[in-house]
């Protein structure tokens, strides 16, 4: 037309519709918003070390230090839920969506357990969050993972439920797998608190 040269057009009709790893740009959203809750969680125990530094006995005044009880079996539970989350990982890259759903099952119930000792161990801290900068501080950093816990819990239910509709196929599946990424986040940071909150109290 008018001496023009046609326009080559690129053919993306052979490209797969669905993208796991760092192949799916989802991912980079995902990793971008673990490093922001990853900087809070580095400002909160940033601050409790602090006072650390400014008391000469830890925990300051006749506060005992916090219960092993229920955090050393809130640890337990989360490191084995990391065999759910890797399962559920593997399987969504192969679009199993029977497997998936197991998966999420599991997790799912994990999640509960984890939320129950939760609950089970804001009773074993020893102190109540209005006594001192520390204890306000304490309950601060487990709460702030506790809504981590509860947020997670809930996107895992809503891929559960809609594993169960026509919705779960492509994308979703890819969801499933970047979800599992995130529960490892969770897993870390539960288990790097609970050094910061028990081992502080009794080695340093």
């Amino acid at each position: 037309m008018n001496g023009e040269k046609p326009r080559s057009a690129l053919d993306v009709s052979k490209l797969p519709t669905v993208a796991f790893g760092h192949t799916n740009v989802s991912l980079l959203g995902n990793v971008f918003y673990m490093t922001i809750e990853g900087t809070m969680f580095a400002m909160v125990i940033a601050t409790y070390l602090f006072l650390r530094t400014r008391s000469t006995e830890w925990p300051p005044g006749d506060h005992m230090p916090p219960a092993l009880r229920y955090g050393m079996i809130n640890a337990v539970v989360f490191i084995v839920s990391v065999l759910p989350a890797r399962w559920i990982k593997m399987r969504a890259v192969e679009q199993a969506r029977e497997k998936v759903q197991l998966g999420l099952m599991v997790l799912s119930a994990f999640g509960v357990v984890a939320m129950v000792f939760r609950v089970l161990e804001f009773g074993t801290l020893n102190c109540r969050w209005s006594d001192n900068a520390y204890a306000s501080c304490l309950w601060v950093v487990l709460g702030l993972h506790s809504g981590h816990l509860i947020t997670e819990w809930i996107e895992t239910v809503t891929l559960l439920a809609i594993s169960f509709t026509g919705r779960m196929r492509g994308m979703t599946f890819a969801d499933a797998s970047i979800n599992s990424d995130y529960w490892y986040f969770v897993v870390a940071t539960a288990l790097l608190l609970d050094l910061v909150i028990y081992g502080t109290a009794r080695w340093f």
